[in-house]
Order: structure tokens, then sequence, then C-alpha cells
């Protein structure tokens, strides 16, 4: 009965003689003496300890059966009711002038129309909510609260509809925040909505240079202001983008919002991300999910998650995490019905799946669906965390989404620290 193939081992600075197990599986760990890891790999562990160990996924009485479950997750999570998410663009207006923004090249005067936002809660109502699943949506722009009117036609019915069938609605925002006023949060807190990501880069002056009004005045005061007036109403994820340049000054953007009154205890995980090309073109724009292995972008990641730490902000924790684009159960709604599995990919048109209209095609063959049930990734202890990796950054990287985006170089430079970090044992 061996260790899990899904395991990594660190040692324990803080005691020797200890090493620290974790589970990239179930995202457990735990602190053990080297003399219980070498009876773990002998076979004489005690029973107590056997219970202990499997209890935490990292003993395993059946390793070919371990594997065929990960080789299976997916098809049995898309074969459960679960819940319904889809990312919604509203519009991709916005009264910002990101030098980086992501839609910058297709931005514009493009909002849903009424006959479209009909059709998506027809389409909703018909194959989630009358299914028996719960729904959750994302409003995306552009600004999507420069669309407040279109978004309360689209997540009223649906409210309702979830109502009525006995399951569950409620909805988000990937927001600027420079209209996200109390009266605002009010006001749709009957919509369902329970939570807000929303973006400052940084300090002041750094947030100013690449989140400017279109009219060129800064607005990094405006959204600290309005986080203050609705962090006690909604959840609300902050995040920023940087450069290679510019990020070790992040850590004040934090110190600005504990200045400015506003509790970490109730703010939702801080999410930064580096600057990547945009879509569909070849200038920046960020991606949170998009980490490479530059050995400047993981010293990136470790300073800012563990300054975010050290000032009380909770931080997202390594865990089991499959690419939406897998998932049948998670969509991307254009501002036009256009059908997506990914955000970013909205920027290639060839990569639509299909219309609200016209329903989904098969897009097993053009996304490279199960990219990652090969042996080596099935064998690799981070296959948890991965899953492939991110298609997007193939595209990025290599002009399509074919093939693996393997990080394990990233995994193997950062996971060590990031799990010292939540153990609180150091936050560099």
């Amino acid at each position: 009965m061996p260790l899990s193939r899904y395991l990594k081992t660190f040692p324990d600075p803080d005691r020797p003689g200890f090493v620290i197990l974790y589970s990239t599986k179930k995202g457990s760990v735990v602190r053990v003496p080297e003399t219980l890891l070498v009876a773990a790999q002998e076979g004489s562990l005690s029973e107590a300890d056997q219970h202990m160990l499997r209890r935490l996924e990292l003993w395993v009485d059946d390793p070919a059966a371990e594997r065929e479950a990960m080789a299976n997750l997916v098809d049995l999570t898309n074969s459960r009711p679960g819940t319904f998410a889809a990312t919604v663009v509203l519009t991709l207006d916005c009264n910002l002038a990101c030098p980086y923004c992501f839609e910058d090249h297709f931005r514009g005067s493009h909002a849903m129309s009424e006959e479209t936002a009909r059709l998506l809660v027809a389409h909703i109502k018909r194959e989630q909510i009358d299914r028996g699943r719960d729904v959750e949506l994302r409003f995306y722009g552009g600004e999507p609260l420069m669309a407040v009117p279109r978004l309360k036609e689209i997540a009223g019915p649906l409210r309702d509809a979830a109502t009525v069938a006995g399951t569950k609605f409620s909805c988000s925002l990937v927001t600027n925040a420079t209209l996200l006023t109390r009266p605002v949060v009010e006001n749709l807190l009957p919509f369902g909505l329970k939570s807000a990501q929303i973006t400052l880069d940084g300090p002041e002056e750094i947030h100013n240079s690449q989140r400017p009004f279109v009219s060129g005045l800064g607005s990094f005061k405006l959204i600290v202001d309005n986080l203050h007036s609705v962090y006690d109403l909604i959840t609300i994820k902050p995040g920023g983008n940087f450069t290679q340049e510019n990020y070790r000054e992040f850590p004040a953007m934090l110190d600005a919002l504990l200045e400015a009154g506003i509790d970490p205890a109730h703010m939702g995980p801080v999410q930064f991300g580096p600057i990547h090309p945009k879509s569909g073109g070849h200038d920046p724009h960020s991606a949170a999910c998009v980490f490479g292995s530059e050995p400047w972008l993981i010293e990136a990641n470790l300073f800012l998650r563990g300054e975010t730490l050290r000032r009380g902000f909770s931080v997202d924790k390594p865990h089991m995490g499959v690419c939406m684009i897998e998932l049948t159960n998670n969509l991307v709604v254009a501002y036009d019905g256009s059908l997506y599995k990914c955000p970013p990919l909205m920027g290639w048109p060839e990569f639509a799946i299909g219309t609200l209209s016209d329903g989904i095609n098969d897009y097993r063959e053009s996304h490279n669906l199960d990219l990652w049930k090969n042996d080596e990734c099935l064998e690799c202890a981070y296959l948890p965390l991965c899953f492939g990796g991110c298609r997007f950054f193939n595209k990025l990287k290599t002009g399509s989404i074919d093939g693996v985006d393997c990080r394990r170089a990233m995994l193997d430079a950062s996971l060590e620290t990031i799990v010292r970090q939540d153990l609180g044992m150091g936050r560099s």
C-alpha cells in the first residue's frame, strides 16, 4: 500500500528530523517524522499512521485505481448535475483607457442586444435550470456596470426561474470598480449579486498610468472610495496586473486599502497576474491563469503572495483545478451571442463553439480535450494542479492550442515556498 503518486515531500526547516507531506490532489498537508516517511516507503507503517495518511489521501490502497480515477475525474464531473457557470459579456464599452486592455482592438460600442439577452435567458432556463442545475453568472466587459439594465434583464428572469424550479441563482461582476457605488450594489443585491472581481494596478501612481479614465484622469482614489463603501455588502476580490519592472511596488496598493479602513478579513482572495499579449493581437493584457516558468514571474508571484499574506489579506491556495475548456457546465457568452469556452479565446472567432440561436457544436477536437490523458501527465505529481495547463498560453507561445502547457518547472520552483507560506513558515 504505497504513498500516493500525487504527493510532494518537502523538508521542514523549523523541525529537524521532520518532513512536510503535501497532497496535490486533496490539498492536505501534514508534518511527520522522517522515520514515518521511511516506514511508509518500506511498507511498515502502523495501522494508525496508515489510517491518518489514507484520510488525507496521501496513502492509497491501489495505485492503479488511483491513476484510473484521476484519468476519469473530468468525465465524472461532467456527468454530474453540478452548477452551470457562465461568463457573460454585456458590453465592450468601457470608461477606462488601459494601454494593455484585453479587448482594446475590438472594443467600442458593442453591447448585448435585448434579443440576445432573451435568447440567453431562454437557453439557460431550458438547458440548465429546467434540468435541476444551479446557475452562477459572471458579468464581464468592457465594463459591465455600463450595462446595468441589460444585466437586470438577464438576472431577474433567471432568478425567478430558479426560485420556481427550486434551484439557486447568483451572479458576480468583473469590474474596474469605478461605478461600483453603494447605491448600485444595493440595487443589484436582489438580483443575486454576491461578489465583484476588481482591479487595482499597484499604488496610485502606477495604477493611474495603467488604468486612467478615457479623459486621462486617474481612477485610483475613486475605486478605493467605492471599495470602502461596498465591501460590507458583497465579497470584493482584488487583483492587479503587474510587469517585471513594477511588481515590487504592488504591496503599496494593499497598504492603501488598509489605510482606507478596509478590513482584509472581509475581502476575498487577492490575485495578482502578469501582463501578457492581448486577445487576438500582439500587445499586452493580463490573464491571471497564465503564469509562465520565467524566473522573474516565479519570483514575482511568490513575493506578492507573501506580502499579501503578511498584511492579513487572503490568497488562493493551490487546489485541484481543471481548465474551464474541459468542463461541460462552463461557458462564455459574447455580447453578440457567440459561444466560447474561455474568455481570452474570444479574440479568435475560429474558436467559437456555436451561438445561442444555433446551439453548441462539437469542440472536442478543435479544443484538444483530454490532452492531459497521457502517461507522462497521469504519472506526474502535479497533474491535479495542472491538467495540461492553459491552452491560451500555448496559443501565445506557439500559435496553436495543441499540446500540453507543462507547469512542472514553475511548480518545482514555487510550490514548496507556497506550502510553507500557507503554513505560516515564512512568507518571502
